[in-house]
């Protein structure tokens, strides 16, 4: 097995021994690890406390940057879809996982798979319903303020 994939597959046993869920994970650049994160919902009472989230924060915050575009993340299981697009919005081009969506299903930690799934309908038809409400007439719009202060950089 890959080292980064055992130190993430590590922190997960680790994690499941203190009380937590078994997900790890390791952000890589020139194959060095940069950050780690376990899930720390069971600690934190925070659901956006997953690994891969979490090693995204550290890095970021110690790194002062957004973009992780030359990392590389290992995750003991496949990335929700809040981890995945994290990862995306960091710039992150390249991970690896090791338990599948399907996997974590199967032993009762299917919500990344019903997540995955309500993903794919339409608004109308998904378990979570949102619904815009526009800005009122003569309201200033926070999307002009950006556009005006960008166009002054």
């Amino acid at each position: 097995m890959d080292k980064f994939m055992d130190r993430a597959v590590t922190l997960a046993k680790k994690n499941v021994r203190s009380g937590g869920t078994p997900f790890g994970a390791v952000l890589v650049k020139n194959g060095e690890i940069i950050s780690e994160g376990v899930n720390e919902l069971h600690h934190t009472y925070d659901s956006s406390g997953h690994a891969e989230m979490l090693a995204i924060r550290k890095a970021q915050t110690a790194l002062k940057t957004l973009d992780l575009s030359d990392y590389i993340m290992y995750a003991s299981g496949e990335p929700c879809p809040m981890c995945l697009s994290v990862m995306y919005l960091s710039g992150i081009k390249k991970g690896y996982y090791c338990a599948s969506i399907e996997e974590t299903a199967e032993i009762g930690l299917g919500v990344s798979k019903v997540i995955y799934e309500d993903l794919k309908k339409d608004k109308s038809e998904r378990k979570l319903l949102m619904k815009q409400i526009p800005l009122a007439v003569g309201q200033e719009n926070p999307m002009d303020i950006w556009v005006d202060r960008k166009t002054k950089e």
